[in-house]
C-alpha cells in the first residue's frame, strides 16, 4: 500500500516520535512518503474557485505537488501536535489546499496521529478528531485509526517507548 504521511509538527519531538514508530511498523510492507508540511511552500486558499476541485490550484508554490502525492496514496496519516486547542497552521493549510483536487481524495483511508501537552481525555483531541470526522463525510474517507498521545516534554515519548507499542501494532496491521 502506499501511505503519505503529513507531518503538521515543525519540531522533531513528540509528533515525530510517534511517525517514526508508525513507519517501524509499517515500513515491511508499505511505500511510505513523509510530507513535511513545515518545509513546504504553501499560501492560504483565496477561495478563488479557478481550481473547481480537480483542475489543481493556480498557485505557484508547493500545493499541486503536495496534494498529487495525496491523490496517488492508498492511505494518508495526518500527524499533528495540538496547538491552541487544534491542528497545527501548517498541516491547515495542506489540509485547506486538498479542495483543489476534492473529488480525487474520495474514498481514502485515514488516520490520525496527535499529541498534546494536556491528558488524551482534554477536549483538543476531541475537537481535532471532530473536525477531521467531518472532512472523512464530506470526503467518504475511512478513519481507520486515531491515536492521541499526552507528552508535554520534547522527548516524552521517546522517554517511554511503551506507549507506541500501540501504533507501531497498528502500522504492522496497515498492508
Amino acid at each position: 500500500m502506499k501511505i503519505a504521511i503529513v507531518n503538521g509538527s515543525p519540531r522533531k519531538g513528540n509528533t515525530y516520535t510517534a511517525i517514526n514508530a508508525f513507519v517501524e511498523g509499517s515500513m515491511e510492507h508499505n511505500d511510505i512518503d513523509i510530507i513535511e508540511a513545515n518545509k513546504l511552500s504553501i499560501s492560504p486558499c483565496q477561495g478563488c474557485g479557478t481550481c473547481e476541485c480537480k483542475n489543481g490550484c493556480i498557485a505557484k508554490d508547493d500545493t499541486n505537488e503536495t496534494i498529487d502525492k495525496l491523490v496517488a496514496a492508498d492511505m494518508i496519516i495526518f500527524a499533528t501536535p495540538v496547538y491552541w486547542w487544534g491542528m497545527t497552521a501548517q498541516l491547515k493549510l495542506v489540509i485547506d489546499k486538498c479542495y483543489c483536487r476534492a473529488s480525487l481524495l474520495k474514498n481514502k483511508k485515514v488516520g490520525l496521529i496527535i499529541a498534546g501537552g494536556s491528558p488524551t481525555d482534554s477536549v483538543q483531541y476531541s475537537l481535532i478528531n471532530q473536525q477531521f470526522g467531518c472532512i472523512a463525510k464530506y470526503l467518504g474517507w475511512d478513519i481507520i485509526f486515531s491515536k492521541s498521545y499526552y507528552a508535554t516534554e520534547r522527548t516524552d515519548l521517546s522517554d517511554r517507548p511503551e506507549q507506541l507499542r500501540g501504533i507501531r501494532e497498528v502500522g504492522a496491521m496497515i498492508r
